[in-house]
């Protein structure tokens, strides 16, 4: 994928999938800006610290990168966040906690990013979802209901974004083939997960302009 010219903001992306996520789209040649509330550093990209479950601390950091770069052509959003736990043994705190990391830091994001793309005509917006959001497993609901609240907002704003030239869609990965989910999981077979490679792949796909017609997509991987 070609973007040079390109400003892509990725949230969340310091964490394990960012890995390999920020240096893809590093390699398309656009303009990176990494979000994190714990930014790293890494080659040829800007970091900028956010608490993206806060709505004064994502409007900010979205207006500064427009402020400074002038332009802002697509959101990858991978902040998220894991738990585990039967609905009847999960705690309201917790159920808050997946709902705020999963779902409103996606809200937050989508409605801080649409005014300056929909005033330009285009924009691609993409979250990483859950495939467990479309086939739920026991053990997980706080997180899986959050990540099926996810999918129920990128298909309502999906309705909302059509014709306007701005697209939102969403990749769902199995199990992510990470350190930590091996060390989690050391009987698991970790050829049947998601690699972060296919996730970063399809994601600067989707942030490409061979994308412009696909608008409401949830892809699986793994």
């Amino acid at each position: 994928m070609d973007m040079k010219g390109k400003v892509v903001l990725i949230t969340g992306g310091a964490g394990a999938l960012g890995q390999t996520v920020v240096p893809a789209f590093v390699s398309t040649g656009a303009s990176v800006i990494l979000g994190d509330r714990t930014p790293i550093q890494m080659p040829g990209i800007t970091a900028l610290k956010a608490d993206f479950t806060d709505h004064t601390q994502v409007r900010n950091l979205v207006d500064e990168v427009v402020r400074t770069s002038g332009r802002l052509d697509a959101l990858i959003n991978l902040v998220g966040g894991f738990a585990t736990g039967r609905l009847v043994e999960t705690d309201v705190s917790l159920w808050q906690r997946m709902l705020t990391m999963n779902l409103t830091s996606a809200f937050l994001l989508s409605q801080a990013v649409l005014p300056f793309m929909l005033q330009h005509g285009q924009g691609r917006i993409v979250h990483v979802a859950a495939r467990a959001a479309l086939e739920p497993f026991a053990g997980a609901a706080a997180y899986i209901v959050s990540k099926a609240g996810l999918i129920g907002l990128i298909r309502t704003l999906s309705s909302e974004l059509e014709g306007s030239g701005v697209t939102v869609n969403a990749v769902l990965p199995s199990t992510i083939d990470t350190p930590a989910n091996r060390r989690a999981m050391p009987a698991a077979d970790p050829s049947k997960w998601a690699r972060p490679d296919s996730i970063a792949h399809t994601l600067t796909f989707l942030a490409s302009e061979a994308a412009s017609q696909i608008n409401g997509a949830l892809i699986s991987i793994g």
